[in-house]
């Protein structure tokens, strides 16, 4: 522990004199850092007094205190939501030695030359607040991707934001474009920041579920959806965590709904390059679409450094500005290096990210055809680093209960997605499992899996 260290040192009297010659000031620091150290200790002496001194009433009542702790506090529109499913998983992963395909982040790194650029704008004194909605190198190179991906030009000024990765995004664009009320439709099961912020944006949610085996949209049922209060539709392709594409024809129906009915889009599109069955469409891209539409994505997927939250969203002016006033007061700005650093990555050429898709669909490969040995229902994934699969072959009763024997008796996680509903019944039977990890990892998994599941 630092402080008790700080607390029992002692500096040899010629080591202070040297010191106090070769600099002034820090004789003042010393007895000023003395001072405060000597005021711990007794602090710490007079506790310890007062504990041994108490009467057994006032020892009771203390403990009393730290066996009861006063109830958690939080508003109103938080409380359904506990701790993330991912950090309860994670944490079982750690306590049972599980090998973890539950949440979504690489166990490989990513790229050296995207690291190295971070590591040289650290050097070269890149270390100071950055511009509120962005680097101008970096929304410059978003905007030069965005247009080599989709057609489409967008000024680098006004219209693209960074942010704190496209969660920061997502939060961005429901406080900034949703009034309390505003009715906002998503498609379950859905990534779980939606419901979040959506809830502290004062939304009403309107959820339409999509099915297995191929996840469709439900078209009478989303025409039905909307009303003249409709505010929003969310989109997430591809689609976390089914692994859906959305198809032209789903898109060009959804954007013929808005433009009719004078609806927004939020689109989230972080996994728009782990597309492999089909090209990756950006809605903005559609017809009419774009004055319409906020495009959400990230750094993070593409270039497996989850971990910086680096994220963007384009969006034509008149949408922008409220996007940016909620920003500015969330974040205001994004790490300045790693703006830098991904204003380099975002220039890679096109082998990067052929190389990058061939190298998931061996993973993917390994893990679908794993599951399916084990014993799993195992539905389609054209895209993301995800795989859905039915888990009641093996006879539990929910999601959650056959992701806690997974865990302890297996060793292998994977997160349950009755959290991804707004009826946790609709997601009972499903699991979601990553093959974001190193080859080796996903062959360990299938091999415990194929080992050790067993039907009750």
């Amino acid at each position: 522990m630092l402080l008790p260290s700080l607390i029992n040192a002692s500096p040899s009297a010629t080591n202070e004199t040297m010191l106090r010659r070769s600099s002034p000031s820090f004789s003042s620091a010393f007895h000023s850092a003395a001072r405060r150290i000597s005021a711990v200790r007794m602090a710490a002496i007079s506790t310890a007094s007062e504990e041994k001194g108490a009467s057994s009433a006032e020892k009771e009542q203390r403990h009393q205190l730290s066996s009861n702790p006063p109830p958690l506090q939080v508003a109103k529109r938080l409380e359904k939501f506990k701790t993330t499913i991912f950090t309860q998983m994670s944490m079982l992963a750690i306590k049972h030695g599980a090998i973890n395909l539950g949440q979504g982040f690489p166990n490989f790194d990513g790229p050296e030359f995207v690291k190295e650029a971070a590591i040289q704008a650290i050097k070269e004194g890149k270390n100071q607040y950055a511009r509120g909605y962005g680097v101008p190198e970096l929304n410059s190179a978003i905007a030069a991707r965005f247009k080599k991906d989709t057609g489409l030009e967008v000024d680098p000024e006004k219209e693209v934001t960074v942010t704190s990765g496209c969660t920061e995004a997502i939060a961005a664009t429901m406080l900034g474009l949703i009034n309390p009320g505003d009715e906002v439709i998503i498609f379950a099961p859905f990534y779980d920041s939606y419901e979040a912020t959506l809830s502290m944006a004062g939304a009403k949610i309107k959820c339409i579920t999509l099915h297995p085996p191929d996840f469709s949209v439900p078209v009478d049922e989303l025409k039905s959806a909307i009303t003249k209060n409709t505010r929003a539709i969310m989109i997430n392709t591809p689609h976390n965590p089914t692994g859906k594409m959305f198809s032209r024809e789903e898109l060009e129906l959804i954007a013929s709904l808005c433009i009719e009915n004078d609806v927004l889009v939020f689109t989230d599109e972080v996994y728009d390059k782990l597309a492999f069955e089909a090209d990756h469409i950006s809605m903005a891209s559609l017809p009419g679409m774009y004055e319409r539409t906020v495009t959400m994505n990230s750094l993070g997927k593409t270039f497996s450094l989850t971990g910086w939250k680096i994220g963007w969203a384009i969006a034509p002016p008149h949408l922008t500005w409220g996007f940016r006033q909620a920003h500015s007061f969330l974040t205001f700005s994004t790490s300045t290096p790693m703006q830098w650093a991904t204003s380099v990555a975002l220039k890679a050429p096109d082998t990067y990210f052929e190389e990058l898709k061939r190298d998931y669909l061996v993973k993917k490969e390994i893990l679908v055809e794993g599951l399916k040995a084990a014993g799993f229902i195992v539905y389609p994934s054209s895209g993301t680093y995800f795989v859905v699969v039915d888990h009641t072959p093996f006879g539990y009763e929910n999601d959650v209960t056959f992701c806690e024997y997974l865990i302890r008796e297996v060793g292998v996680v994977a997160i349950p997605t009755s959290v991804f509903y707004l009826d946790p019944e609709e997601g009972k039977n499903l699991v979601r499992f990553t093959f974001c990890k190193d080859e080796d990892t996903l062959r360990a998994a299938v091999k415990r899996m194929k080992e050790r599941l067993h039907k009750r």
